[in-house]
């Protein structure tokens, strides 16, 4: 059996990143775990091995992020802390028979320095931005190298247009991080109450200013009578204290209701609308949800991979900015919708008010909506067995 390292740069790539190392420890394969960025919890939580220390940084990479946040990164040391990362990568690299690469440029750079055969997950990119993906110089001499064993994209169009790029076979075989969420059952809706999911992101650095602009909203939406029997849950990752949440919704005069004894949930109102949020309940909310007002990364996408019509609210950033919410825009396809023509935060929230509306009005009224929800699904994410599919289409070339 082999050795392997697993490489990635991100919070989702960390997610699928994960779910292969765990089926690759299932076929027997001595599996560890260098995260490029962040703690690599979705790894230490599967049993996976990490090589070497960890940091979170504010923005989580070098993308669509706002200049401040990339900028702060900077002077926090994230130049260093990823030489300090090549540095132990040059020095352990001999040790493994192969790596798999989950991500961009950055560890795709790492795995064709040392010379090491990989596997290649590109989640990072896709032809959905620019309808023809142009690969950062110089990613598309690293691909081209003998060493890349396989090459899997994150969605068909990208697979077609890096085939003939390459002149290579690129695989869409779905996306592992989509792969927990089909296994989740949806609750049977007897009273057909309809739910409003909340996703505020995951960056600790920008999710209060994300809830208060969500709490905003939901304030406005408590004007209108159309939303007293809807359902509102936010899902909140285990950072955010609670104790934070009850301050700002005691500033902002909201009505603490009850608080679940298993601390996995706390509800309040304003006026005559009900909130329940929720921690540790991600998967089950947005498997039951109809709709998702969204200022997160992976999330959306799993959100989208589920045929759920999203909702965006622009924020400050440093991830969840304009610039990065209208790239996701391009990425996930038009059931992600957003009011971009505003000229103020009240307008802001005005205008998605009416768009919450008209979607709503979609999904009762369109028969064809969420199946087109649902085409747009598949296209874009894939579906579900894609660990499965990628470890076996791997094995045959595994020692």
């Amino acid at each position: 059996m082999s050795k392997i390292l697993f490489l990635s740069n991100g919070h989702g790539e960390d997610i699928s990143g994960s779910l292969l190392a765990k089926k690759l420890i299932k076929h027997g394969h001595q599996i560890h775990a260098l995260p490029l960025v962040g703690n690599g919890n979705p790894y230490k939580n599967h049993g996976v091995s990490i090589v070497g220390l960890t940091r979170e940084f504010n923005t989580a990479g070098l993308g669509y992020n706002s200049f401040n946040g990339r900028l702060k990164d900077l002077i926090n040391g994230q130049i260093i802390y990823f030489l300090k990362k090549l540095f132990l990568i040059l020095y352990i690299h001999r040790k493994y028979d192969y790596f798999v690469v989950v991500g961009d440029i950055v560890p795709i750079f790492f795995a064709w320095l040392v010379k090491k055969e990989y596997f290649l997950y590109l989640v990072a990119y896709s032809s959905n931005y620019e309808g023809k993906l142009n690969l950062p110089w110089p990613c598309k001499f690293f691909l081209t190298s003998k060493k890349v064993r396989k090459i899997y994209s994150r969605d068909y169009l990208t697979a077609i247009d890096l085939s003939k790029q390459l002149r290579k076979d690129v695989k869409f075989l779905g996306n592992p991080f989509m792969d927990n969420l089909f296994l989740i059952k949806t609750i049977n809706n007897k009273n057909k109450i309809f739910n409003i999911t909340l996703l505020p992101g995951s960056r600790i650095i920008e999710l209060k200013e994300n809830l208060i602009l969500m709490l905003e909203l939901l304030e406005s939406l408590a004007e209108y009578r159309y939303f007293e029997k809807k359902s509102f849950n936010f899902a909140l990752i285990n950072q955010f204290d609670r104790n934070n949440l009850k301050f700002i919704l005691q500033q902002r005069h909201w009505t603490l209701k009850k608080e679940n004894l298993s601390k996995n949930n706390l509800t309040s109102n304003f006026k005559n609308i009900f909130v329940n949020f929720c921690w540790n309940s991600f998967e089950g909310i947005l498997n039951n949800t109809d709709l998702v007002i969204g200022m997160a990364g992976t999330a959306t996408e799993q959100a989208v991979g589920l045929a759920k019509p999203v909702i965006q609210l622009e924020g400050k950033g440093p991830q969840f900015t304009k610039k990065f919410a209208e790239a996701q825009r391009r990425l996930l396809g038009e059931y992600v919708y957003c009011a971009t023509e505003y000229i103020n935060k009240k307008h802001q929230i005005s205008e998605t008010v009416k768009l919450i509306i008209k979607i709503i009005y979609l999904i009762k009224l369109d028969n064809n909506f969420l199946l087109n929800c649902h085409r747009n699904a598949i296209s874009r994410l894939g579906e579900k067995g894609a660990s499965d599919n990628l470890i076996n289409d791997m094995k045959d070339l595994l020692i």
